[in-house]
């Protein structure tokens, strides 16, 4: 490299594969910066929006006793949680509930702490091998079919059809706001609305791995998702996902409205926004889950997740025909390309790394220079999810250093989670699909 080049130029000896490589990382970044500066002017909109006085809702539909609220719980192997899970829906402030709890062939105390519960709004469904114990997306169509066969036909539930009956999924670790329904009544009210998401907390904040993972999902919900909710095409998650049973009827197939995907819940949400619906994220609503302490068990299960996210490739031929705005068919297809669009990514920081070593290159005055125009756009882009994050934590715990800490922790955070992506995707060109199941840690006096 000539001593008068610029610092941004590539060096001559550079080989034409890997210069291509670089600048389609670089296209990669930039697609991946305009999305999220696009979402965030949608968030920051929609949340103006919500200050504006509120426009009358529809007289018929507008309270959450309106609505049967069916509360799926599937649980397998979950003795040390169960009591506490159920104990926290009986308190959920509902006038027409349902707790539905699925035993996936426990083989622990599960069914035992379940029979100990007297409470007429709880049923169980136990699953016996060898159904059960098929995946998650098994268990939720077992419950699904339950709703839509045994219990509206319960003369005490009669009066609910599939558009004001709402099935909520709420892990069996999941603890939600008590007046969740008050407040997701008002989007049930528009019949368009086939999905709400609640915020995701992570209730044992108690090392520097669960305070990211609780800044992770506050970066998702108030800026991804809120910006997405804007436009109608928010997703929904496995945990504090509210269905309108009438949208979930719309995707079913022959098993139920769940594919056996590795994120049913990704699956589910996009299917339907494809259908039509539209998809909201409620972030004065939160379900608290455990976060993980275990970096091991926290890439066993995010390496789960990326090999979802490559499973949802499939879902990209249906995005055309999704009947929503051109920003939001634009951003479904940057969100099912992202990890197409962070391979390409990472691949190209390895292979200029390696190129660097090889050829005894002194990085600063190579390669490692434009890599910083590569970087720049993420920076810019991912500052904004912060200070979002940031502000939003703060106004709802005061505790502001706390939230600022776990950001500077973040970057060093996505660098540590970046083998999944590859781990995933060895394990799909496998054909690889099983998955153990996470153990639940006991409940401590700091996460009651």
């Amino acid at each position: 490299m000539s001593t008068d080049a610029a610092w941004w130029d590539l060096p001559s000896g550079m080989p034409t594969w890997l210069q291509a490589l670089f600048w389609l990382a670089f296209a990669a970044m930039v697609l991946t910066c305009a999305q999220t500066v696009a979402i965030a002017v949608a968030a920051v909109l929609g949340r103006r929006a919500q200050r504006r006085p509120a426009q009358p809702r529809p007289a018929a539909v507008s309270a959450e006793s309106d609505f049967l609220w069916v509360f799926l719980v599937p649980a397998l192997n979950e003795e040390v949680t169960i009591a506490d899970s159920v104990a926290r829906l009986q308190r959920i402030r509902a006038t027409h509930k349902v707790m539905l709890v699925i035993d996936d062939g426990s083989d622990d105390g599960t069914a035992a702490v379940l029979a100990g519960i007297d409470d007429p709004a709880l049923r169980v469904l136990t699953r016996h091998l060898p159904e059960a114990r098929r995946g998650k997306a098994a268990a939720l169509n077992a419950g699904y079919a339950h709703v839509r066969d045994r219990l509206l036909s319960d003369p005490a539930y009669a009066g609910f059809d599939p558009t004001r009956t709402v099935v909520a999924v709420v892990d069996a670790d999941g603890r939600l706001d008590e007046d969740g329904p008050a407040v997701l009544a008002a989007h049930f009210a528009d019949p368009a609305v086939g999905g709400v998401q609640v915020l995701v907390r992570i209730y044992n904040r108690t090392c520097a791995l669960t305070r990211v993972q609780d800044l992770e999902f506050g970066v998702f919900g108030h800026l991804m998702q809120a910006g997405r909710a804007r436009w109608g095409s928010a997703n929904m998650g496995g945990n504090g996902q509210f269905n309108r049973l009438a949208a979930l009827e719309s995707v079913r197939a022959a098993d139920g409205p769940w594919r056996d995907r590795l994120t049913e819940d990704q699956d589910l949400g996009v299917r339907l926004v494809q259908r039509g619906w539209r998809g909201v994220q409620e972030n004065r609503v939160s379900v608290h889950q455990q976060g993980l302490t275990s970096l091991r068990r926290l890439y066993r299960q995010r390496t789960r997740w990326a090999q979802g996210a490559w499973q949802a490739l499939a879902l990209m031929p249906r995005v055309g025909a999704m009947p929503h705005p051109r920003r939001a068919r634009l951003d479904a297809v940057v969100y099912l390309a992202s990890p197409v669009l962070q391979l390409v990514v990472a691949v190209e920081l390895l292979l200029a790394a390696a190129y660097d070593v090889a050829s005894g290159t002194d990085p600063f005055t190579s390669h490692a220079a434009p890599l910083l125009v590569l970087l720049l756009p993420a920076a810019v882009a991912f500052v904004p999810a912060l200070v979002i994050a940031g502000v939003s934590r703060a106004g709802s715990t005061g505790r502001l250093p706390v939230s600022l800490g776990s950001g500077l922790l973040y970057p060093l955070y996505t660098w540590l989670l970046l083998p999944t992506l590859l781990l995933a995707l060895a394990r799909q060109l496998s054909g690889a699909t099983s998955w153990a199941k996470t153990a639940r840690e006991p409940l401590g006096a700091t996460q009651a």
